[in-house]
């Protein structure tokens, strides 16, 4: 064991690169111009309010970290340790726990910095240069956020299992990670709704003018939300995966094959992260090229690169006359098992990208059925994006069954007699962290995204030449396919990292000393059986916890931009000469709204989130836990895919018809009632797809990771 921990060094040292490779792009973004002197102010503008808000939140959400953090402290001193066992309480997973908090706020100031001190230098660059410049800058700071978020979660799982050395004390890292993440994307999804219902509802449907008007006083609110939603909020929500998928990978692989099981997920994830990098120089396109192609040979070169280098991992972490440490079985031919699971997962990444594409890109049929359905109004408009939400679950959940069954039959076909289902486990373990290795560039599309569309506001408001806007419009395009790219995968990372942290929570239950007189009472194992009543309360009450948080955020949202909205109309009411460019719109005002309803909006559904694991496992007990669990993951995915599918038709059903298509905006001067329409469906599907839906990501993570801690505390089946 001395000798092979030293290859978790590897690990570490391939996360500290992506910071290094982070840093170093950052260096190269930062020597762009920022354009002229309107540009360069409306830029600082957004990146004081974006920092602001950060900076509001990580304060509020400080004592409530401290608290858990003393709370897994002292818990050592009063649960009674068998001696050699490492119970998930007490200093070191205390630390752990403080330690994944901290490197998760980290990526989110990393991100934020990174996005919006890009958008006006994006302007500029579609200005000066072109569309491939433009790409490149935009993309550059979306790679900034992307590395660190992967090399961030690396490097600190690393760290912790070279100093601790089990991967069970370490898992309190996974569960700082997801407490941060809820609150990012549930705070970051009202504060991004509020503004962007505020721009649209009064500034285009009331007053006729555009979301990014200068005349617009949501308009700088707007474009901070773009950042706090779709960067903070998206990279805390991958970086919770990425580590709880990896440190689920590590427990199942101790329990089962020893050190090669907890090492191999961290060399996966070394290996991601140098993709990611080589990955992100083929990002190129040109004038007339198309932006989407472009970063699909980024995350396609990224996805093969990987697969690649996971083939000699495998071979050399399992090799065929290698002994399963625990069990003293050979490996056999299982490495390659285990490799055609990793490539199960990436796959996945794949299928669900090009699926969520299907359902909300602006030249697919689902989007054009909503856009033909404004024709007559409101009504149908929404009628048909529930449907295409509804619709859009359906073929993703296959998906993600068939991944699951093809990486457990991966496995079991060169599992040695006996062993063979407990090996397939590790299978599913590590189709979720195939999927999660390319997160580095998944993240770097997805932030990019925010950086486009602030570049096509700027270019709004500083009142550059049309052919400007129309660059950045190309962009901001490709930047909603690729959040909704990301949004797909960050459901189906949530669904398979579920699986994977589930099946550490039940390996944490059957090593539980408190547990063993009753295990023994079944046989000795702990096994879910749906027919148990206590099974199928848990499972009812874990089905029924993602509605609460949905519609808890919804009326959130609700709350906020009513805020939002009135304000908006004050000012136009009150502040003479706003309409005419002569008044100035209080900006800062709106942005304060925002932040403050987001802030105290965000407290009750993390509340929740964190109190009802805890209540249900020392409450009903371990099988209750695992029912809620199972119902939690079911309905939290669906309705997941649900909410952010339609919201994403929804929204391109509008760009649709903006693009001049079924009339445009206007019709003989006059507003078009078909586009009026269409912005209505679009309000109602912000929150779905940018605070409701998200949610639910980080709230299974959360009570999967809470479980992973509880497994081993409970007291009674």
């Amino acid at each position: 064991m001395d000798f092979d921990i030293k290859l978790a060094y590897y690990a570490a040292g391939a996360g500290a690169l992506a910071l290094l490779f982070a840093l170093f792009t950052m260096s190269q973004v930062l020597k762009e111009s920022m354009g002229t002197p309107r540009m360069k102010q409306l830029s600082e503008a957004i990146q004081e309010g974006a920092m602001a808000y950060l900076n509001r939140q990580y304060k509020t959400l400080a004592p409530f970290a401290i608290v858990i953090f003393i709370l897994l402290w002292a818990a050592g001193f009063f649960i009674e340790q068998q001696p050699g066992s490492h119970l998930p309480v007490g200093p070191a997973s205390a630390i752990s726990f403080l330690v994944g908090a901290i490197c998760s706020a980290i990526a989110g100031y990393i991100g934020m910095n990174s996005t919006t001190k890009s958008n006006a230098r994006t302007a500029e660059a579609a200005r000066s240069f072109g569309l491939n410049k433009a790409l490149q800058v935009s993309f550059r700071a979306g790679a900034v956020m992307g590395l660190s978020v992967a090399g961030l979660g690396l490097l600190g799982v690393s760290v912790l299992f070279i100093i601790f050395k089990s991967p069970l004390i370490i898992n309190s890292f996974a569960f700082g990670a997801s407490v941060i993440a809820f609150f990012a994307r549930v705070g970051g999804g009202i504060y991004t709704k509020a503004a962007d219902v505020g721009a649209d509802l009064v500034g285009k449907v009331e007053a006729g003018i555009p979301e990014d008007d200068p005349r617009n006083p949501a308009t700088i609110a707007d474009n901070v939300g773009d950042n706090v939603g779709d960067t903070a909020g998206m990279g805390a929500d991958l970086f919770e995966s990425y580590a709880a998928t990896t440190i689920a990978a590590m427990l199942i692989g101790n329990t089962l094959f020893g050190f090669s099981g907890v090492i191999f997920p961290l060399l996966v994830g070394a290996v991601g992260i140098i993709a990611a990098i080589l990955g992100t120089f083929t990002v190129r396109t040109n004038e007339g090229g198309n932006p989407q192609a472009a970063l699909n040979v980024g995350l396609w070169s990224t996805n093969v690169m990987t697969l690649i280098g996971t083939w000699f991992i495998a071979k050399t972490v399992f090799p065929a006359d290698g002994i399963a440490e625990p069990t003293g079985v050979a490996f056999g031919n299982v490495s390659f098992g285990i490799f055609l699971a990793v490539a199960a997962g990436l796959i996945v990444n794949v299928a669900v990208g090009w699926l969520t594409e299907y359902y909300t890109a602006n030249n697919k049929p689902p989007v054009l059925r909503i856009a033909e359905a404004s024709k007559t109004g409101p009504a149908t408009n929404i009628i048909n994006g529930l449907a295409v939400g509804m619709e859009s679950t359906f073929i993703p959940m296959l998906v993600f069954a068939g991944a699951i069954y093809f990486s457990f039959w991966s496995v079991l076909s060169y599992a040695p007699e006996g062993q063979a289902a407990l090996w397939s486990i590790y299978g599913i373990a590590m189709a979720a962290m195939g999927m999660l290795s390319t997160a580095g560039m998944v993240v770097a599309m997805d932030s990019f995204g925010p950086v486009a569309d602030n570049a096509g506001g700027i270019a709004e408001m500083a009142e550059l030449p049309p052919e400007v806007r129309e660059k950045t419009d190309k962009l901001d395009a490709v930047g909603n396919t690729t959040a909704a790219i990301a949004k797909g995968f960050a459901i189906g990372s949530a669904a398979l990292t579920a699986l994977a942290l589930f099946s550490a929570f039940v390996d944490g239950v059957k090593h539980n000393p408190n547990m063993q007189d009753a295990l023994a009472a079944t046989g000795g194992d702990f096994i879910v059986n749906v027919t148990d009543p206590m099974v199928l309360v848990g499972v009812f009450i874990g089905g029924a916890v993602p509605f609460l948080i949905g519609a808890r955020t919804m009326h959130a949202v609700g709350e906020a931009a009513y805020g939002m909205v009135e304000e908006v109309r004050r000012q136009f009411r009150e502040i003479p000469g706003i309409m005419e460019g002569t008044g100035k719109p209080d900006y800062a005002r709106c942005v304060d709204i925002a932040t403050r309803s987001a802030i105290s909006k965000m407290i009750f559904p993390g509340i929740i989130a964190v109190v009802i694991p805890p209540l249900v496992g020392f409450g009903l007990g371990a099988m209750a836990l695992a029912g809620f669990l199972t119902g939690l993951t079911t309905t939290g995915v669906l309705l997941a895919l649900f909410l952010a599918n339609a919201g994403g038709a929804w929204d391109n059903a509008k760009k649709y018809i903006e693009g001049g298509a079924l009339g445009g905006k206007k019709i003989n001067g006059q507003p078009n009632p078909i586009h009026q329409a269409a912005v209505i469906g679009d309000t109602v599907g912000d929150p779905c797809k940018d605070t409701s839906g998200p949610a639910m990501n980080p709230l299974i993570k959360v009570a999967g990771t809470i479980s992973l801690i509880l497994g081993p505390l409970l007291t009674r089946l």
